[in-house]
């Protein structure tokens, strides 16, 4: 998006930045400080505070800062603040945060941009702001690669549940629903789990040979017919083409190609899930329902009343989300309901207009 900035009424007004800095890329956007009307945004890369270096992270939120902020209109910013991942607006002795703000400050040293409000916040406390309205009380939920929920009590986190990585936690994640992926791949191989298209579509996304595949993941053989989207075939020896010895070597390949990766990638693999539950495969619908029973177990854990507020992000709870109608579902039988949002920019302006104000 390109600059609005030397258009009346625009020139000579104050200007605030927000910035939404998360583990794949960082999103800056500048907006009047009078009326947030957005004025430019900008992406460059990660920005997770406690995972990108502080020089690269200082590199990348100057680039970003750079790249949305004209030279002739960099005097008239007023306010800045970054809802970064790993950081945090509750506590200023917590490591992320004071990263953050170290390199947020450094990088707007070197645009020799004079702005006095520099504000540093969660990614998730931001995105709790970008509701309508503002809200400064209720109940965060972050349901994308990880997982994670959160009470914000005067716009800080005061209560975390899970997000506790890919190792401990994210349950009912992006990762957690991959990795259930590739287990009923598996249990099917092995003879443990039930018939489900995702041993094969798993073994075509690692590029696995043909040879090893359930027929079903050829594309020239009808895959319903080979293995039941129903999932109600008892053993996977009764897939036809799929005998012991080619399940062994299906084994043999599939571990080591899983391996070579870092463990959160198995996230992609999330998108066939929800692909294969569309296509009525009951493995996968069995793994996407388990994931909302989840996600449903981390809000409660907030102890939320009857009516409060819920904001939601990430890509699984989008207005496409695999998880967005099952997790609804069951919020709404606890007299809950979601409000979406797609991202913590325009919370991190908002917040950033009230500090000017303020």
């Amino acid at each position: 998006m390109g600059n609005d900035l030397n258009h009346a009424p625009h020139a000579g007004r104050d200007l605030v930045i927000g910035l939404d800095a998360g583990g794949t890329r960082t999103r800056a956007v500048l907006a009047a400080a009078d009326d947030g009307r957005v004025l430019g945004e900008s992406t460059c890369g990660p920005g997770n505070a406690m995972t990108v270096p502080v020089p690269q992270l200082t590199d990348h939120l100057t680039e970003a800062l750079a790249r949305v902020v004209p030279e002739s209109a960099r005097a008239r910013v007023v306010a800045v603040t970054g809802g970064f991942a790993g950081a945090t607006a509750a506590s200023e002795d917590d490591p992320g945060t004071g990263r953050a703000r170290a390199a947020l400050t450094e990088a707007l040293r070197r645009l020799a941009v004079p702005t006095v409000r520099i504000g540093v916040c969660s990614d998730i406390e931001a995105a709790f702001a970008a509701a309508p309205g503002t809200p400064s009380e209720g109940l965060a939920l972050v349901a994308g690669t990880g997982a994670v929920a959160m009470r914000i009590t005067g716009r800080h986190a005061t209560t975390t549940v899970d997000g506790d990585g890919w190792l401990l936690g994210d349950e009912g994640s992006g990762f957690w629903i991959g990795r259930s992926a590739v287990r009923a791949a598996l249990r099917m191989a092995d003879g443990r789990g039930r018939p489900t298209v995702l041993a094969g579509w798993v073994g075509r996304a690692l590029n696995l040979p043909v040879d090893v595949l359930p027929k079903s993941a050829i594309p020239s053989y009808d895959r319903a017919g080979a293995v039941p989207p129903s999932g109600t075939a008892s053993h996977p020896t009764g897939v036809p083409g799929w005998e012991r010895a080619r399940r062994e070597d299906f084994r043999r390949r599939l571990l080591p190609a899983v391996m070579a990766d870092p463990p959160i990638r198995l996230a992609r693999f999330a998108p066939l899930v929800a692909e294969a539950a569309a296509e009525k495969d009951a493995v996968a619908g069995t793994i996407l329902s388990e994931a909302a029973d989840h996600l449903l177990e981390t809000v409660r854990a907030l102890e939320p009343r009857p009516g409060e507020r819920i904001v939601a992000t990430g890509g699984l709870l989008g207005p496409d989300g695999p998880l967005t109608t099952p997790l609804a579902e069951r919020l709404h039988a606890h007299g809950l309901s979601l409000d979406w949002v797609a991202d913590g920019c325009p919370g991190a302006v908002a917040l950033a207009r009230l500090a000017h104000l303020s």
